[in-house]
């Protein structure tokens, strides 16, 4: 269920940076629709209406129904990463009010008129999503959609509860069957399952423990590489070729066989270059000049290309072609467009990240069970010298 709700989240944030930015203009003539939206963060008030502002505009959100998050600031993008500590953290709306004044803020969702006002309103089938952030716009995608995880996922609100009630239901048997040598089994067994949440803490077996965890993190960071290199997938169904944006860029993809000094200073990375196995080029993704060189946007009429995100979709022929030779992509416009390199063609990098991700949770589920068996052991022995004792 933990899993399921970060999927929710990665998904809904990968949906509504495709949704059209609103502005003064489009506030005065649109008929409702889902929309995005990032401005400063001005109050909240006692009827769950959060207002923001940018420039001129300012828009009530409601926060009846939405998903509210703090997404903190971490330093070492794409190199070095915590995984745990970046987390998103889920706030309620009373902990809102005691952020600064302006603090960056992204909605996306519905856009409804209440009270003769548009106002973001979170409905069943689109929740609202709301991200109080820090740092650039245009890393912010990368960002949530790399963090967006679970902490641990076996560890949430009921697990102490449940842990409190499994001890008491464990003791409950053992005393009752204690003085009734046929069960002695069954008396060492409810003993020994106390300690259950104990067992991966404690000696010998907490070296398994921390290799396993070790192991876990590593699998953790594989699949965050794996959804960042998919992120072009929503653009462009292959990984080549070129779009339009919905604010009206073209955006496309490049293939080089290497990366000039003067391209590292303004491409960023989206993987880091430790991950290139061997010398497969980078793609390089973002807005293009137009369908020709030096071309005009104005008189295009292709529509903007919509495609769900595949790991398992494959270049297409006239991909390449599609992008002159020579042009390489540069930061667009739209700060939620993904803006960056990759070493190598991201369907192939997918699938290797997402193998690597599986492999490396498995071997790490492993140990750890091998840790839990090895004190078992110790513990079960324990336990029939004190019974023989009695």
């Amino acid at each position: 269920m933990s899993r399921h709700t970060w999927r929710v989240f990665r998904r809904r944030i990968d949906e509504l940076r495709q949704r059209p930015i609103l502005d003064y203009g489009i506030c005065r003539s649109t008929g409702g629709g889902e929309f995005r939206f990032t401005g400063g963060f001005e109050s909240v008030t006692d009827s769950h209406t959060l207002w923001v502002r940018s420039g001129a505009l300012t828009i009530p959100v409601s926060l009846a129904g939405a998903w509210t998050w703090l997404l903190p600031m971490q330093e070492g993008f794409p190199e070095a990463f915590d995984p745990v500590e970046e987390t998103p953290e889920r706030i309620r709306w009373n902990r809102i009010s005691a952020l600064n004044e302006g603090a960056k803020v992204f909605v996306g969702g519905e856009l409804a008129l209440r009270d003769n006002r548009w106002t973001f309103v979170s409905t069943k089938e689109n929740p609202l999503l709301v991200i109080f952030y820090d740092g650039p716009d245009h890393s912010l995608t990368a960002r949530a959609i790399r963090a967006g995880r679970h902490r641990n996922e076996y560890w949430n609100a009921l697990t102490p509860y449940a842990l409190v009630l499994g001890a008491l239901c464990e003791i409950f048997i053992a005393v009752n069957f204690l003085y009734r040598p046929a069960f002695r089994l069954t008396v060492i067994t409810s003993l020994a399952a106390v300690f259950i949440p104990l067992f991966p803490l404690v000696p010998p077996g907490v070296l398994f423990t921390l290799a396993y965890r070790r192991l876990w993190r590593r699998g953790r960071v594989f699949r965050a590489y794996r959804d960042l290199v998919r992120l072009p997938f929503r653009y462009l169904p292959g990984g080549e070729g070129r779009c339009r944006l919905p604010g009206g860029e073209w955006y496309g993809s490049c293939r080089l066989e290497t990366l000039s000094d003067d391209m590292r200073e303004r491409i960023p990375l989206l993987i880091p270059e430790r991950e290139q196995k061997k010398n497969d080029g980078w793609y390089v993704y973002g807005a293009l000049d137009g369908p020709e060189e030096g071309g005009d946007l104005s008189g295009s009429t292709e529509p903007f290309a919509f495609t769900e995100p595949s790991a398992s979709t494959e270049p297409s022929a006239s991909a390449e072609a599609a992008v002159p030779r020579g042009e390489v992509p540069h930061e667009p416009l739209d700060p939620f467009a993904t803006f960056g390199a990759v070493p190598g063609s991201p369907a192939v990098l997918a699938r290797r990240y997402n193998f690597t991700a599986y492999a490396l949770e498995t071997v790490s589920w492993i140990l750890l069970l091998a840790g839990i068996g090895l004190n078992v052991f110790f513990i079960r022995m324990i336990f029939v010298l004190f019974l023989a004792a009695l």
